[in-house]
């Protein structure tokens, strides 16, 4: 079933009186959500009693709950030190979702560094085929670990490139950010079509199954000529991506991703909205 849920505690969550994200499970099922994204952003900092403690109360609210990896992960990095440290931050972060009931890790890919595209592409690759080893012997393969599509050209996450390391192995999962693919494509995202067209790509090359329950980031992001500038909300009227012809084509190729909002500070208000526009299509 199609889930939707916001990345985050949005700005009412605070502005009602709460702090705790175990309190983030009943503001979301409030709403009529069915999913939560946990960021670890800036670094896996948390006990093993507060995931425990969180997962409780997801489970209580039958609410979802994903994680999204530290940010600073960078498998392109020529350095293979501090590639290790990327190991690291995906499997913590996988550590953490599993004892807070999830199943889902966000994370991105790399930045293109000084080498040519294709280098860095390589050695991504290369890089996460050692990821799937550690995920294995962590007995972990029942995650789904979900590269993202990045929205600035420096960084690695293409679609194209995105599907190619989910080629590694059935434990990758694409995290689509739609409002990225639009800002690094410079508007690209306009019609049912133009939604159809990648999604269809997804399923010719990773097949029905794997696609079916992708995982989704949506929001209107402004971009300039180096792609993604910053996240903003629906209201803006000059920088898509449209949520009404994406929800079109998930119908009509029968898709039902786990789909998440990062619309600034109205998080969970548009992701309200993008459901009421999906059964309304």
């Amino acid at each position: 079933m199609i889930k939707f849920g916001p990345s985050g505690n949005c700005e009412s969550f605070y502005a009602e009186g709460f702090s705790h994200t175990e309190e983030s499970a009943g503001f979301v099922k409030k709403r009529g959500l069915d999913c939560f994204e946990y960021s670890f952003g800036r670094g896996v900092r948390m006990s093993e009693d507060k995931a425990i403690s969180i997962g409780e109360a997801f489970a209580e609210a039958g609410v979802e709950i994903s994680v999204h990896a530290p940010y600073f992960i960078n498998f392109a990095n020529p350095d293979d030190e501090m590639a290790a440290k990327s190991y690291g931050y995906v499997l913590d972060s996988a550590k953490m979702v599993k004892l807070m009931g999830g199943k889902r890790v966000v994370f991105h890919p790399a930045a293109q560094g000084k080498v040519s595209r294709e280098e860095a592409v390589a050695l991504t690759e290369e890089r996460l085929k050692i990821l799937r080893d550690y995920i294995y012997l962590n007995d972990m393969q029942d995650l789904i670990f979900c590269p993202e599509t990045m929205g600035k050209l420096a960084q690695i996450g293409t679609l194209d490139e995105v599907v190619r390391f989910c080629k590694i192995d059935p434990v990758y999962t694409p995290c689509v950010d739609f409002g990225h693919i639009n800002a690094r494509e410079q508007g690209s995202l306009r019609t049912v079509e133009d939604y159809k067209t990648r999604l269809q790509y997804m399923i010719d090359e990773l097949g029905y199954e794997r696609v079916k329950h992708f995982h989704v980031h949506f929001s209107k992001i402004m971009y300039s000529a180096k792609g993604e500038v910053k996240h903003l909300t629906f209201k803006d009227e000059v920088y898509g991506p449209e949520f009404a012809p994406l929800a079109i084509a998930l119908k009509e190729l029968a898709l039902e991703p786990y789909i998440v909002s990062e619309s600034a500070g109205k998080q969970a208000e548009e992701a309200e909205e993008m459901k009421k526009i999906y059964f309304g299509a």
